[in-house]
């Protein structure tokens, strides 16, 4: 699915760091949770004879209790919801970008054809599909690194969704923080409503 949107799913110190800092964190794939997804990355380095392979993930879809519960389970999750064509301009200037929509397939889909190295950090199994993976990778063949953080304007920040766990009372003291961070007084932030929508209860209210 292709979207003018990027969402980023995370928790709120990443949120902070991200706004405070005005920069965007590529991190090492080898402590992803799909062991499948880390192999691949790190087969791509060492085809590559790279000394720095690091990654950021968002998704493309529409929010959902799977990205929640999956990437910001519990009170302190947050979505960031970025304007791609924004956010893209700002990081691909950097040497050693690449951003690219991950493709799903079956094992049987592939195994007769092979894989090209060029594909390997943008290839899942098809049981991931749903996740509708966006992912920017950054490499060099010269500079040993475990992070890397690249400015982005805040301004390329659509909205912050709040996560649907959190306690309504507390909503409205992170606003206040948030706002306080230089840039972000006008940032659009509300706490989603995805297990408990008043509009969806009234519609079974109302059911004859």
């Amino acid at each position: 699915m292709s979207s003018k949107f990027l969402r980023r799913y995370a928790d709120l110190p990443a949120l902070l760091y991200l706004l405070n800092e005005a920069k965007i964190t590529f991190l090492d794939p080898a402590t992803w949770d799909d062991q499948n997804d880390a192999h691949y990355l790190a087969m791509y380095k060492q085809k590559r004879k790279l000394a720095s392979l690091l990654a950021v993930c968002f998704t493309q879809a529409n929010e959902t209790y799977h990205h929640w519960r999956v990437f910001a389970s519990g009170p302190s999750g947050v979505c960031i919801r970025f304007r791609r064509g924004t956010l893209l301009a700002a990081v691909k200037g950097h040497a050693g970008i690449t951003a690219r929509a991950v493709t799903y397939a079956k094992i049987d889909q592939i195994r007769p054809r092979g894989i090209s190295v060029n594909d390997l950090p943008f290839l899942k199994r098809s049981a991931f599909e749903d996740e509708d993976e966006f992912r920017l990778i950054y490499e060099s063949k010269s500079k040993k690194q475990r992070t890397l953080d690249l400015p982005v304007p805040i301004a390329c920040i659509d909205r912050i969704l709040l996560s649907p766990w959190m306690h309504p009372s507390l909503v409205k003291h992170v606003k206040t923080t948030v706002r306080g961070i230089s840039g972000c007084r006008t940032l659009t932030i509300t706490r989603s409503s995805l297990i408990s929508n008043e509009d969806w209860k009234i519609l079974g209210d109302n059911a004859r």
